[in-house]
């Protein structure tokens, strides 16, 4: 099974343009990130896909593998699908996996972690969820959460606290049942990411803004996978202070 990981890297962010290219002690974001799933063995092969030749310029100073993506496209799963187009011409990649690229911290265990889900055939798309253990993640509509069945398949995502458990005080919800928040990496396998690529906007994707909407509406079932780790996601200037310990 060869496994490509891609990192989509976007310039024009509106809550923090640039972002991929911001200082984090010394190194650009999108260093980190590379560097950190450079760690991982099970990926075949590592690339930054980005619609912006600063980036790329960047992602070239260290001798990292990039390739130029267009600007019309809406998402990093886009992006993924043009560069296994681009590489399966020679490679025959199996498995995709899209690395966020606004996590300088994240451990190459996730990604070994989600690789390893594709050894079972039945998996054609594939994620991490976590458990929560802070209320506030519960009421956190940026932390995404996510009820699966006794297969480890999702069965919805939602902005809001899933399951509602009725009959219990909210304070009490995290000792009357597990919640699961979802960390954001994705596995697919590349035919299968080429087709929901062409999907158009589903309701439930529209209402929740959440793409992975779109794929169980459509039929096509997330596999996920608990982990214990969890990385930083840079999503704002003021995230970035946080873990620099800028005031």
């Amino acid at each position: 099974m060869k496994i490509l990981g891609v990192i989509p890297a976007r310039y024009g962010s509106s809550r923090f343009p640039g972002k991929p290219l911001a200082d984090i002690m010394g190194k650009p974001m999108i260093q980190r990130v590379y560097e950190q799933a450079k760690e991982c063995l099970l990926l075949d092969e590592l690339i930054v896909a980005t619609d912006d030749e600063r980036i790329a310029g960047c992602i070239r100073s260290f001798n990292g593998n990039v390739m130029m993506t267009p600007e019309t496209l809406k998402s990093g799963t886009e992006r993924c699908n043009v560069v296994v187009k681009n590489f399966n011409a020679k490679s025959n990649f199996d498995v995709v996996i899209n690395i966020q690229g606004d996590e300088p911290f994240i451990d190459p265990q996730q990604i070994s972690q989600l690789a390893g889900c594709f050894l079972s055939e039945r998996v054609v798309i594939g994620t991490l969820v976590k458990k929560i253990t802070q209320q506030n993640d519960l009421l956190n509509p940026n932390v995404v959460k996510v009820v699966f069945d006794k297969y480890n398949n999702a069965l919805y995502f939602s902005r809001q606290p899933i399951p509602y458990f009725r009959g219990t005080e909210y304070p009490d919800w995290l000792k009357a049942s597990n919640y699961f928040k979802h960390i954001g990496i994705y596995g697919y396998r590349t035919g299968v990411l080429n087709s929901i690529t062409q999907l158009p906007v589903s309701p439930l994707e529209e209402a929740e803004s959440l793409e992975q909407l779109r794929w169980l509406e459509n039929g096509y079932p997330i596999h996920v996978k608990e982990t214990d780790y969890e990385s930083i996601a840079i999503d704002t200037p003021a995230d970035l202070l946080k873990i620099t310990n800028i005031s």
